[in-house]
């Protein structure tokens, strides 16, 4: 659903359009471990059609990035923006690399495929005590090449966390608009208390986000998995209690994600520590969705593990399609 821009007008964009509930995409693999291209285009359009999701996240840790080539990418980016566009939704694509060619060219076919913004993750930084002028740097140079809105993303994966000062700092920079901010709440409170209309915050934890809605005036859900594998296209519990909070009807929001506590304690009781992505992956495929296996290094699931999710997952509460209840 990608509407041109300038660089001088992606805050704009982002106010009016990044909005609503992201869901981060894991990749899903055929048994050959090939990119399942059928698959992950039935995924989006489950998402987005059926599930009520408003955009994707596409190729970032969840799905994977770290073992996609970089042709891999860039298609994963082309078929996520066509069904994006033919759905009347939005796309929001990974760039984040070590190498900074590598971020460059990706938000340049970003750019090319018809993507409405880029998200780009704080660099791991070797050796450095004092980052700030180096990150302010990084995401500069990147900003000047792009006319698309950038979100950062913050994340203790990167060895450090960017101080809410530092993301207020390269905030100014006209098509920085956003942040995913993997941190601690009072990191994240602060900053969107002081952000205004420079920068849209987000985290990912979808447990706090029905608070950050209510108590921060979040309009952004930016962005994990739950939004996939918390719904059925019976059952959108989710984005049920996420409207019933944007029109301020309070108590029947929490009473609707409370009523989520037993999915969310089956996903947390059956996932394997080092496993996230073949753990979520096996649970899309109970809901019916593509999953597939993992990638090297990623580990895949024991089939004591896979039968300690069914086992779970049946008796989570989830509704599911009569035809595939039966099944």
């Amino acid at each position: 659903m990608s509407e041109t821009y300038d660089r001088a007008h992606a805050k704009e964009h982002a106010r009016a359009h990044m909005r609503g509930i992201w869901v981060a995409a894991l990749t899903p693999f055929r048994d050959d471990f090939a990119v399942d291209e059928a698959g992950f285009r039935a995924n989006l359009r489950h998402w987005f059609d059926e599930l009520g999701i408003d955009g994707v996240f596409v190729a970032g840790k969840q799905g994977e990035f770290f073992s996609l080539s970089l042709a891999e990418r860039k298609r994963l980016f082309s078929i996520a923006a066509e069904v994006a566009r033919g759905c009347g939704k939005r796309t929001v694509m990974s760039c984040s690399d070590q190498n900074l060619d590598t971020v460059l060219e990706l938000a340049a076919h970003a750019e090319a495929c018809g993507a409405d913004y880029i998200v780009v993750h704080a660099p791991v930084l070797h050796f450095l005590h004092d980052r700030d002028e180096t990150l302010v740097e990084y995401y500069r140079h990147i900003s000047e090449r792009t006319r698309l809105g950038i979100a950062m993303w913050s994340h203790p994966d990167s060895g450090y966390l960017m101080s809410p000062d530092l993301c207020l700092r390269i905030a100014e920079l006209p098509n920085v608009v956003a942040i995913k901010y993997s941190v601690p709440r009072a990191m994240y409170s602060e900053l969107s208390r002081r952000a205004g209309d420079a920068l849209l915050v987000s985290t990912a934890s979808e447990e706090e986000w029905l608070d950050n809605i209510l108590e921060l005036g979040w309009r952004l859900y930016l962005c994990s998995s739950p939004p996939a594998i918390l719904q059925t296209a019976v059952d959108r519990r989710m984005r049920d209690y996420t409207d019933l909070a944007f029109t301020g009807r309070m108590e029947e929001a929490r009473r609707v994600s409370a009523s989520l506590e037993p999915v969310r304690q089956a996903l947390k009781s059956t996932r394997p520590g080092g496993k996230p992505q073949a753990h979520q992956k096996y649970w899309q495929e109970l809901l019916g969705q593509a999953g597939g296996p993992v990638r090297r290094p990623m580990l895949q699931l024991t089939e004591a593990e896979r039968a300690a999710t069914r086992a779970a997952f049946a008796g989570c509460g989830l509704r599911l399609p009569v035809k595939q209840a039966a099944e």
